[in-house]
């Protein structure tokens, strides 16, 4: 049996991921949903980075979690990162949904155009990055009332956790790992995370929908991790 820590992305909390929990507990799994510090429920909590990355440890050593499949969406795919390789033997395979991934010293921010965008909007809005509207998921695979709840649901996401640099220990190629790239959210993974799938250790599932499929498509999603563990 795996347990299955599910991470979901910027402006999200545990509630992102309700579609999918019930296919994996179906399938006889763990399933942990978390809400990362300073957000959904947990919002007015200060957060940096390094906060997230032990929000994760934390409830992996609380729960006494074996076989675990730590999975990040978007954003938290670098505290997910981090954390993967902090919980040593206890992690059986960490899963990356259309996600960023950890670079040594660097941030969410760092090396590509939107970050700066990113950072000025932080420092116009007492510190945190404002959720999308909308208009901004459009061509993403979702209905109107997926859309709709998003939004209801987004809380504002604390600056300094996209801010502040990962650290790693040793090399993310070397975690068992499976990327998932949604294609309506670009067809070709980042030139990172393109370098890291030359690892034997890494491997890539590609799935026709955009970069929120914890809404668009639960059920597939559910099904790729569930064949995830199986590796």
């Amino acid at each position: 049996m795996a347990e299955y820590v599910l991470v979901a992305g910027a402006w999200l909390g545990s509630w992102a991921w309700d579609e999918v929990v019930p296919e994996l507990r179906a399938a006889g799994h763990g399933a942990h949903p978390l809400t990362l510090s300073g957000l959904a429920e947990k919002r007015g909590a200060p957060a940096g980075q390094q906060t997230h990355v032990q929000d994760i440890v934390d409830l992996v050593e609380r729960l006494d979690l074996r076989e675990v499949v730590v999975v990040g969406h978007s954003y938290s795919g670098i505290p997910v990162g981090q954390a993967a390789e902090r919980i040593g033997d206890r992690l059986a395979r960490v899963v990356f949904v259309d996600s960023n991934v950890p670079r040594p010293g660097a941030a969410f921010v760092s090396g590509w155009p939107g970050g700066q965008v990113v950072e000025a909007s932080i420092a116009e809005n007492q510190g945190f990055w404002p959720p999308l509207a909308a208009a901004d998921y459009d061509g993403q695979g979702l209905t109107d009332q997926q859309i709709a709840r998003i939004v209801a649901g987004s809380t504002p996401h604390p600056g300094a956790t996209l801010t502040e640099p990962a650290v790693l220990e040793r090399p993310l190629g070397e975690l068992p790992a499976t990327y998932i790239k949604c294609l309506l959210d670009g067809d070709k993974p980042t030139d990172d995370v393109a370098e890291l799938l030359t690892s034997e250790h890494w491997r890539l599932v590609e799935m026709d929908t955009g970069h929120w499929p914890m809404f668009s498509q639960p059920r597939e999603l559910a099904r790729i991790l569930l064949d995830a563990a199986a590796r």
